[in-house]
């Protein structure tokens, strides 16, 4: 069954994607498909994400030592590789999620400059 593509698909701001394989990760240990999904279910499936995006950052992150991976069995008894957040990586969602959280507000305040003067 072919994936519906996902309106913000290709406009994500870059580096999003490892916020939010970080935060995924925060729950615990996940492999690939998972922490997929999770960011699928969280999002309403508004996010869809895609092998060919999710392996490489997953790497990207690996090798800047914000996750660490392991070998495991899946749930259905499958060999698998899992990430888990490194106390690197830890620190790295919190400055990720500041300058995240930022950005919405400044994006808000240029879409809707007549709340911004209220508030």
């Amino acid at each position: 069954m072919p994936r519906r593509q996902s309106p913000l698909q290709s406009e994500m701001v870059q580096g999003t994607l490892d916020m939010l394989i970080l935060q995924t990760l925060v729950l615990g240990p996940a492999h690939g498909q998972t922490i997929a999904h999770a960011i699928e279910r969280g999002s309403e499936d508004v996010l869809q994400v895609e092998h060919g995006s999710l392996y490489p950052a997953l790497h990207r992150l690996e090798n800047r030592v914000w996750i660490a991976a392991f070998w495991g069995t899946s749930e259905n008894n499958r060999r698998a590789k899992y990430y888990r957040l490194t106390r690197e990586g830890k620190r790295q969602l919190a400055v990720q999620t500041s300058r995240w959280e930022q950005v919405v507000r400044a994006i808000g305040r240029i879409l809707n400059p007549a709340v911004e003067k209220q508030g």
